[in-house]
């Protein structure tokens, strides 16, 4: 429960105001917001109320029932995106010495994969990164990438692959001559991704709540930082949904504080924070 004084505050928040909005945004999205977390929805909201030029909350909430339009915002405004360019990068570079390796014995060259929770697009321009780097391009494979997300501000930002250049300082020099194009001009500071990275990805918004686009078989899904916002048992209806998706001995990653200790009978743990399908 939040410990701020209400009369400290531009609009009052009242305890039974935290409950619509943790309610709302568990019913649509599954996301679970802890009583802790009080604050933090009071300081991403009120940034609509000023924006729509309301008096309280209540009054937000009604125009909120009437405007389906601004459930949109709502979600945008309340869920997190932590994200960066080849975060965790073993992932990638178990992708590039396991899985393209295996997928080449097979004598195929098809692949399929998912970064869902794509946030700003980074993750998913990571793994064509990955692939492009290692021989895999769209003259020679068949390769379809899908990124999701339930924030729609941040996947149209993710589909222009526009970035400040700050946001590569992680990144060999080479790599960003490689794979960005610098901007000039009124652009000076930012960096475009090169088209043949775009051809990869397909950017879809996406409830994971809700019926799913894809059909698989996927080779590998980066689920990664997702499930810690969901109860155990929409966890468990995720992974179980997941599994179905991915093509035997396919391969989950997840991020760096989530295991699926759980969920032996459908993956066991092959790498650090990557399972693979069981059967």
């Amino acid at each position: 429960m939040s410990k701020e004084p209400e009369r400290d505050r531009e609009f009052v928040f009242s305890r039974a105001d935290f409950i619509r909005v943790r309610d709302e945004l568990y019913d649509y999205a599954g996301i679970v917001l802890a009583d802790h977390k009080q604050d933090m929805a009071y300081n991403r909201l009120v940034r609509r109320l000023r924006e729509l030029k309301l008096n309280s909350f209540a009054e937000y909430f009604e125009h909120l029932d009437k405007n389906p339009a601004e459930f949109s915002q709502f979600i945008n405004a309340l869920t997190t995106n932590l994200t960066a360019f080849f975060r965790e990068r073993h992932h990638f570079e178990f992708i590039r010495d396991t899985i393209l390796p295996e997928i080449k014995a097979s004598g195929q060259r098809r692949l399929r994969g998912w970064s869902a929770g794509c946030s700003l697009g980074e993750e998913p321009y990571s793994l064509a990164i990955t692939l492009c780097e290692a021989g895999v391009d769209t003259t020679n494979w068949d390769v379809r990438l899908l990124a999701t997300d339930i924030d729609s501000k941040v996947l149209g930002s993710a589909q222009a692959g526009i970035y400040a250049h700050d946001r590569l300082k992680a990144l060999p020099q080479a790599q960003i001559r490689r794979w960005f194009m610098k901007g000039k001009g009124k652009n000076q500071g930012q960096v475009k991704v090169r088209p043949e990275l775009q051809k990869m990805l397909t950017f879809k918004y996406l409830n994971l709540m809700q019926d799913w686009p894809m059909q698989g078989p996927l080779d590998f899904i980066f689920c990664r930082n997702v499930m810690i916002y969901f109860d155990q048992n929409t966890q468990t209806n995720l992974l179980e949904r997941m599994a179905q998706l991915l093509k035997p001995n396919g391969y989950l990653f997840v991020g760096h504080s989530e295991s699926l200790a759980r969920q032996a009978k459908m993956f066991e743990l092959v790498g650090k924070t990557i399972y693979r399908k069981v059967g």
